[in-house]
């Protein structure tokens, strides 16, 4: 295996997305000799593969990565806006990413950790997995047979694929809402929901999630009770396009079928979720832990802490893993 003397770290992080940045900037503000590899063409992370539509739940001043704000926007920003601040947030840091890497596996001699990606391969003494959710959509598997086109939101193309029409939408959570709400515009839409739509209260969106957020990671900081998390308020963040579906009447729920059988569409969008995208370090998980001092893993939700799947929830997670990682080389996070 092809191995150059520069290609050893002191960190390695996978994924050049939302967490692999934010815990880059620590952990370069702290002289920790890092690399990010990025399986990427370009900046953005999963950014660059949301459906067109798609806003945050957040304003941007609400939607910061550590040491640089958003730049502002009017209303909820959309996925452009949040590409080109990631863009000019690695080159504003000076962040060393390679790309495009695809990670195929980690492995650890005992010592130190040795991540191959083909025929190329570095070594490091910290790992901190950061890939990410949105390369591993999820689907649930139903009896019977549906004959028109499957789709997941992962790769929803907008709404002028479905023009005219028939179209099952999958899932009670925010993108299902989302989905279904703008198709109902173009097309005749069935959107299925296990149950009936938990739909936060009309005056919340990420900002209020933020604060939550924020407050829950502090009082498991200090050994208090979990006071709940954003699911307690309901599923859905009513953004305003959702809102005026659902008041008009046109964003209307379906109890979820039994049977593909059941399912009377040209078109199925599993909106159904996503899992960790961890395969190249699976094999040193065990009940989703780390089995090594020095592997980190950062941004995938409540597994990681709360809200860490966010562009703001991510800071607290990622400056964690950041202090464990300069402290194993004698360095120092602040």
């Amino acid at each position: 295996m092809a191995q150059d003397a520069d290609h050893t770290y002191e960190a390695i992080i996978i994924g050049g997305g939302q967490a692999g940045l934010a815990t880059a900037y620590y952990l370069l503000r702290a002289g920790v000799n890092t690399l990010v590899l990025d399986d990427q063409d370009t900046p953005g992370g999963g950014w660059l593969h949301v459906w067109p539509s798609l806003k945050l739940f957040s304003t941007a001043e609400f939607s910061n990565l550590p040491g640089w704000p958003m730049p502002a926007y009017g209303g909820f920003p959309p996925a452009a806006h949040v590409v080109d601040y990631l863009t000019a947030y690695e080159q504003r840091y000076r962040i060393p990413v390679e790309r495009p890497v695809t990670v195929d596996r980690v492995d650890h001699d005992g010592e130190r950790f040795h991540v191959q990606a083909g025929h190329r391969s570095w070594t490091a003494r910290n790992v901190i997995a950061a890939t990410g959710t949105w390369s591993a959509p999820f689907a649930p598997t139903y009896p019977g047979t549906f004959n028109g086109t499957h789709w997941h939101s992962a790769n929803y193309p907008g709404i002028e694929t479905f023009r005219g029409q028939r179209v099952a939408v999958v899932g009670g959570a925010n993108s299902g809402a989302q989905i279904a709400a703008e198709l109902t515009t173009v097309a005749e839409v069935t959107w299925y929901t296990r149950e009936q739509p938990r739909w936060m209260p009309d005056d919340v969106d990420g900002r209020v999630l933020f604060r939550r957020n924020r407050e829950r990671a502090l009082a498991i900081q200090r050994g208090e009770p979990d006071p709940g998390a954003d699911s307690d308020l309901g599923d859905i963040v009513v953004l305003p396009e959702v809102r005026e579906a659902r008041d008009s009447g046109r964003l209307q729920a379906t109890p979820t079928f039994s049977s593909l059988d059941e399912v009377e569409a040209d078109h199925l969008i599993w909106c159904t979720g996503f899992r960790p995208a961890i395969r190249p370090i699976r094999r040193l998980l065990k009940n989703g832990r780390p089995q090594h001092p020095g592997l980190h893993v950062v941004g995938y939700g409540d597994w990681t802490g709360p809200g860490s799947a966010t562009i703001t929830g991510v800071g607290p997670s990622a400056k964690q893993a950041a202090r464990e990682v300069a402290a194993s080389v004698g360095k120092t996070v602040k």
